[in-house]
């Protein structure tokens, strides 16, 4: 069954962002985001980051100023491993479907996180482009970000820059340093024509991983937190180390292994891996 219209086919490819609604069940999303609300209570006896991930860093990543009485959860690494509800929405739900009728039919899972902005959290996210976070022989690779909660205006949506998945991908070194975000005078070009991505709970919102984006702190009184999975076409291979490896990295999540390798053409520099909790803490320190 076709999940998608030609129209929204078409738009995807055009500006490099579609949200479309109805991306998990009501079962899947109360599931979602009573798991979350547990972890936001365990978050409350924790004073720093806390939790392990493959690769050793942390998996609960806690924002400058978290207290007991207002948590900070910001992030969660990898919740597919630590959770069955996570892991079956990473694999079964609609968006997965979604994903691959842009770059599939068959495609891979890369890595998922939840970021989450409490009511009157200062977390923000500055401009930056995720394809160079994680460069592939090919840029079919979807961000897909499921909306656990309301996305408003207020609660520090997504803000994209449609079209520039077309264009040169930007460099998130500056001065010898890995800062996470590109240059000031890039975001000052691009500012003008930024769009705040909303919905209802439960839609998804589908991104090209070459394009510009960010994200404003939530000055409201409602919480956003977002399930963020991430998808590969099959005849991409990675070219740096993940900077959140999963032990389900590269699983195939729909269609069958082609045994091929598809390169497209493109310059760029290599990322640094993160050796902090997650790479907000590479985005804090380009600052100080």
């Amino acid at each position: 069954m076709t999940e998608l219209s030609q129209e929204q086919k078409d738009q995807f490819w055009r500006d490099g962002v579609l949200v479309v609604e109805d991306a998990v069940t009501q079962k899947e999303l109360n599931d979602l985001r009573a798991v979350f609300a547990e972890w936001v209570e365990e978050s409350r006896g924790h004073n720093n980051d806390y939790g392990e991930t493959l690769d050793g860093r942390a998996r609960f990543d806690l924002q400058p100023g978290h207290t007991a009485q207002k948590p900070g959860l910001r992030r969660v690494q990898s919740p597919e491993e630590v959770s069955e509800v996570y892991e079956n929405v990473m694999r079964n739900a609609r968006t997965v479907d979604v994903c691959a009728e842009l770059i599939g039919p068959a495609i891979k899972f890369h890595h998922g996180k939840v970021n989450s902005k409490l009511p009157g959290s200062a977390t923000q996210v500055k401009f930056h482009q995720d394809f160079t976070f994680q460069p592939l022989t090919n840029n079919d690779l979807i961000t897909a970000l499921l909306f656990v909660d309301d996305v408003t205006l207020e609660n520090g949506p997504l803000e994209v820059v449609p079209g520039t998945h077309k264009g040169p991908l930007y460099s998130l070194w500056h001065n010898g340093k890995f800062t996470g975000a590109v240059a000031d005078e890039v975001f000052e070009k691009h500012k003008a024509n930024i769009m705040r991505c909303t919905g209802k709970a439960g839609s998804v919102c589908l991104m090209h991983s070459s394009l510009l984006h960010g994200s404003a702190p939530n000055l409201s009184d409602q919480s956003r937190t977002l399930y963020i999975a991430t998808y590969y076409a099959v005849d991409a291979i990675e070219l740096s180390p993940n900077a959140l490896p999963s032990k389900f990295t590269h699983e195939l999540v729909r269609g069958e292994p082609s045994g091929r390798v598809r390169c497209s053409s493109y310059e760029m520099e290599l990322p640094e891996v993160p050796k902090d909790t997650s790479f907000f803490a590479q985005q804090e320190e380009a600052e100080g």
